[in-house]
């Protein structure tokens, strides 16, 4: 029986317990409408996002621009299949190389999706430029890594719960500790093709590398004939106060993978960017899908590449997360054990004595504020870049608030 319009919270939490497969442990709040970094719920209360969709939501909920762009596109075409060439991908495809400084650009649809296509190139990119041998190829990625949920991809994640009785496995995959250099170089042998990593583990609590880790994996890979592939997927695209995670350290991977907010958190869109040499090895039947690059999604996602273009939303990320670090940097000691930040992002571990992270977040709710756990004592920050300082000083003085009720109970 269909929820009557204005029906309680409870009733839409009973019917998703009811018919929605359980993949997701949800915090007890329905959202329905959206609005910059603020949300609504059903029975009218606001809250500050400061999960912005794991970053797909950068650019805040309905920002005008995107929306403006999406609406002329939904009223001329908006999936053609590649059976046929549209006239949004040659101008998406252009500007997204522009940006990434690569040749050659290859969109799909999710996350997930960009990370299986490079995982795809770098290997057939062994078999046909570097001259592994077939079926040998090796791929070292991280401990503690998470690109996504497929088969594929969960073959080489070190996570329980999504791993367990998913087998069997994809073999050719190599886990080395994140940010020690040393073990990535023991690990490499003829047969590796590349090594994959986040350049900053978001999944793992916003996880920041050793300084100078980025240039040693570059030069790792240079050095043995190897690809370095960069899953920015949440880093990427002005997160972290520069359009990508990797230029901090002037890094430019020969793959960037990219997706949430390139969809600019109205549609579904990833892709990966490298130059002819690698992407080349795709030919007609290799790879593909029949979303991928659809003119809805080449039209937004080309409107977000040229918002990027600007650097204004990278230098809000740069000076708002400085103040976002000012005010959380006080709370260690009071509450939390450490913060880590880059740009708009942060992971906040609670003291061991606190609450866990999911009754923080809980407890968050009741401050008007949208946070995840992740990893039990983590909470991860990444509100939209449209945050306003008074929406900043508001999440400090709730996270402040929330601690404080614990300390005192």
């Amino acid at each position: 029986m269909p929820i009557p319009h204005g029906a309680p919270t409870d009733a839409h939490i009973e019917l998703c317990e009811l018919r929605s497969a359980h993949n997701y442990h949800p915090l007890p709040v329905v959202l329905a409408r959206g609005e910059g970094a603020w949300v609504t719920d059903v029975e009218g209360r606001r809250y500050l996002d400061c999960l912005a969709g794991y970053s797909a939501l950068n650019f805040g909920h309905g920002h005008p621009r995107l929306i403006a762009r999406a609406e002329r596109q939904l009223a001329t075409l908006t999936l053609t299949s590649r059976a046929f060439f549209s006239d949004q991908l040659g101008p998406f495809a252009e500007a997204l190389g522009d940006l990434t400084g690569k040749e050659m650009v290859l969109p799909m649809n999710t996350g997930a999706e960009a990370v299986e296509t490079a995982l795809k190139v770098a290997r057939k990119w062994g078999y046909q430029v570097k001259g592994v041998p077939e079926n040998r190829a090796r791929i070292i990625v991280m401990e503690g890594n998470f690109h996504g949920r497929t088969t594929t991809i969960i073959s080489f994640s070190d996570d329980k719960v999504a791993r367990d009785e998913f087998g069997p496995y994809t073999p050719g995959f190599v886990s080395v500790s994140y940010g020690d250099a040393a073990a990535l170089r023991e690990a490499i042998d003829e047969d590796t093709v590349a090594v994959l990593l986040e350049p900053i583990q978001g999944e793992g609590g916003v996880l920041i590398p050793p300084a100078g880790y980025l240039r040693e994996v570059r030069q790792i890979c240079d050095a043995n004939g190897v690809l370095m592939l960069a899953d920015e997927v949440q880093s990427g695209l002005a997160r972290t106060g520069r359009t990508f995670a990797c230029d901090h350290e002037d890094v430019v991977p020969d793959i960037y993978i990219l997706g949430k907010a390139l969809g600019g958190g109205i549609i579904p869109v990833s892709a990966i960017a490298a130059d002819r040499d690698v992407l080349g090895v795709i030919t007609p039947g290799s790879h593909g899908s029949t979303f991928g690059g659809n003119p809805l999604a080449c039209a937004i996602a080309h409107e977000v590449v040229d918002m990027l273009a600007t650097g204004e939303f990278q230098e809000r990320a740069r000076i708002l997360g400085a103040r976002l670090q000012a005010g959380l940097e006080p709370l260690v000691g009071h509450g939390l054990r450490a913060v880590r930040i880059r740009g708009l992002w942060a992971g906040l571990d609670l003291d061991p004595d606190g609450p866990s992270g999911r009754v923080l977040c809980e407890s968050l709710i009741a401050h008007g504020i949208l946070a995840k756990d992740t990893h039990g004592a983590t909470i991860r920050l990444a509100p939209p870049l449209v945050v306003t300082e008074d929406d900043l000083d508001l999440l400090v003085n709730g996270i402040r608030g929330a601690l404080a009720g614990f300390r005192r109970s």
